[in-house]
């Protein structure tokens, strides 16, 4: 657990509060000396009683801690002002349970606490005090995975089961170990206005929100997860807040800056005047969430978007925080970074911020335009060839300092030297899925045949493979943007998101009014899996499944081997593992009309000395859909069926 203090020093806080001479200690006879707190803002429990209230609200002379509802109230507590903004007392009466808010001087309404661990009644509701001590967690034997082993899984809690909550996702952990994944991917939870949302509008960002239940009973999906041998990591917005239900400016003004363009609002402050505790609050957030509810690692979103000048990047001192949190856990920091910027990637001693990886993009628009055959708006500059493919599996971006014509400048940064497992390789996401008129999921825009082979190149190629929820099993049910918003903001959300859609020509010739509208309940609805589909399209859930057994099991595949790769058409490729031991395995993936190379000086497709290639596995076995196997490597040649993939291995010639 971290302690935390009043004032900096460094990157390691300790608070030490003298009580009674300065604050005021409600219902208590005597106060400790020496106060150790978990976090530097927010209520906290005490373990002699009592809670410890904290708040940054520069903008004040006086602010009050209004205990509602619950122990301790009602009542009104004058915090005691500390130096640079903050102000803290300890009320002896308050516990688990108070719901209070904070009143800033003679403000006409009290406030939600900006640090609150929950949010009961949504984000303009008083606050909830927690005690993350009482939840008896069952994990001590967890010790976490690293990156190279991960399949991770993305999941949006609201439309993951019908009921929407943490206990009915709970219930669907024994089939996604069974699939073969081992990390879940969460959206984000932060509290958020509304009844329903993606959740990157976000303005309690230590409030896990309320429409999936309460704080114990994330912790207990948690939990059971690590019970399932399935690890955790939460995605978490750091680049801006949400338009609703934000209410950092009224403590203070420095929470923002107008230094730097944001494209959802004002961006954060990490480096300007008073920006101080807005690092402090963030990078304690990035703690917060590994040491209290036990999670394996964060997603950071729209990093690109996360400005600082700082000798100090805020980027890094968060990696830092949440490694110092997990102690002996191995957690995972995931970037999602637009331009590409490997210093991402790169440690400390590099110059760089030391995650462990990233969102590959690019690979995602190749292969989507080989799926589809349809380049528009961010698709333009792809143009799915096997030539791309090899190179994402081999350099990671495909774009690394090129000129980008879709953005008409240059695009990414060199990452020669970067494992392939450190990019995070994926097929659909909730964006990508998301951004079209219709939310179709990739089996409905593609063959059956097409989308088996590349999928077998993403569960069997060298990066970090994502599956989105559903995928695994075809789900026929979209996934669309929805966002509950106040009527003043619905007009203005629908209007933003049909802007930026109008990119894509084939979505702007439409009429705005056939995009389902964000605020509509019923856009939310038609989201939800129907989870009996797994029978329904049991050859797409065999296929991922013996995919990633494959994967796990198989000594070469996924096990860090050395690879190179090679085009053999602008539909085929092959990519072969080296491995002295088990033996070299040979991926064969023809996303075109059937081949016969005849003509084959390719060294790649030889098999070592002595051997010929036996098939592995096929993407054309009548169990999942398939035609039929067919060994591909005859004496005449290579025979390459249409829209397939074989992996193969030596065995002796004969």
């Amino acid at each position: 657990m971290l302690t935390f203090a009043a004032t900096h020093a460094g990157d390691t806080l300790a608070l030490m509060t003298t009580m009674g001479q300065t604050q005021r200690v409600v219902g208590a006879e005597a106060a400790p000396a020496v106060l150790r707190r978990r976090l530097p803002v927010g209520a906290e429990v005490l373990p002699a009683g009592g809670v410890h209230f904290r708040v940054w609200a520069p903008v004040a002379t006086r602010v009050e801690v209004v205990l509602e509802v619950g122990p301790g109230a009602p009542d009104r507590i004058t915090l005691t002002p500390e130096r640079d903004g903050y102000f803290a007392g300890l009320v002896a009466a308050a516990a688990a349970g108070t719901h209070y808010r904070y009143r800033l001087d003679d403000g006409p309404e009290p406030l939600p606490d900006p640090a609150s661990r929950f949010q009961p009644a949504g984000p303009h509701a008083p606050s909830c005090v927690i005690d993350p001590g009482r939840f008896a967690w069952t994990d001590d034997t967890w010790s976490g995975r690293p990156l190279a082993e991960q399949v991770l899984y993305e999941l949006h809690v609201g439309t993951f089961t019908p009921e929407g909550t943490w206990a009915a996702a709970a219930r669907e952990l024994p089939a996604l170990a069974a699939l073969g994944v081992t990390t879940l991917e969460i959206m984000p939870v932060a509290e958020f206005p509304g009844g329903f949302g993606w959740g990157y509008d976000g303005v309690g960002f230590y409030a896990p929100t309320r429409l999936y239940g309460a704080p114990d009973d994330f912790r207990c999906f948690v939990d059971h997860a690590h019970r399932a041998g399935l690890g955790v990591i939460l995605d978490v917005v750091y680049n801006h807040c949400g338009p609703d239900g934000c209410y950092l400016r009224r403590f203070s003004p420095a929470w923002f800056t107008d230094r730097y363009r944001n494209e959802w609002g004002d961006a954060l402050n990490f480096d300007g005047p008073d920006a101080a505790p807005v690092r402090e609050f963030f990078i304690a957030n990035a703690g917060y969430w590994i040491d209290e509810f036990h999670l394996d690692g964060l997603r950071l979103d729209a990093t690109q978007s996360i400005h600082d000048a700082s000798a100090d990047h805020v980027l890094a001192a968060v990696t830092r925080r949440a490694r110092q949190a997990a102690g002996r856990r191995t957690v995972v920091l995931i970037a999602e970074n637009e331009p590409q910027d490997v210093r991402l990637l790169q440690s400390p001693a590099q110059g760089g911020y030391g995650l462990d990886g990233a969102w590959n993009d690019d690979f995602h628009h190749s292969a989507r335009v080989a799926l589809t055959g349809r380049r528009e708006a961010y698709y333009t500059d792809y143009g799915g060839t096997a030539r791309e493919l090899v190179a994402a599996a081999k350099w990671g971006y495909l774009y690394q300092g090129q000129h980008y014509a879709w953005q008409r400048k240059r695009r990414g940064t060199p990452t020669f030297g970067i494992e392939p497992a450190r990019f995070i390789a994926y097929l659909q996401n909730h964006d990508q899925v998301a951004n079209s008129a219709a939310g179709l999921r990739l089996h409905a825009l593609t063959s059956p045949a097409r989308l088996r082979a590349m999928t077998a190149l993403l569960l069997l190629g060298p990066w970090t493979p994502l599956l989105f929820q559903g995928q695994e099993f075809a789900s026929s049910g979209p996934f669309l943007y929805f966002a509950d918003h106040s009527a003043e903001l619905a007009p203005a959300v629908r209007r933003g998101r049909a802007e930026f859609l109008a990119q894509f020509p084939s979505i702007a010739a439409g009429p705005v009014e056939q995009l389902p509208d964000p605020a509509d309940r019923a856009t939310f609805e038609r989201c939800k899996l129907d989870t009996g589909e797994r029978e329904m399209h049991a050859d797409v859930l065999a296929l991922h499944r013996d995919l990633l057994a494959l994967r796990r099991a198989d000594p070469v595949i996924g096990a860090g081997a050395r690879l190179d790769g090679a085009p053999l058409s602008d539909d085929a490729l092959v990519l072969r593992y080296f491995d002295a031991r088990h033996g070299d395995r040979l991926l064969v993936v023809n996303l075109g009309a059937q081949s016969e190379l005849t003509i084959a000086p390719e060294p790649l497709l030889a098999p070592p000395e002595a051997t010929r290639w036996s098939v592995v596995w096929s993407s054309d076995d009548p169990r999942y859909g398939g035609a039929g196997v067919i060994a591909p490597e005859t004496d005449a040649g290579w025979h390459l069926p249409s829209e397939s993939a074989v992996l193969l291995a030596p065995e002796p010639r004969a």
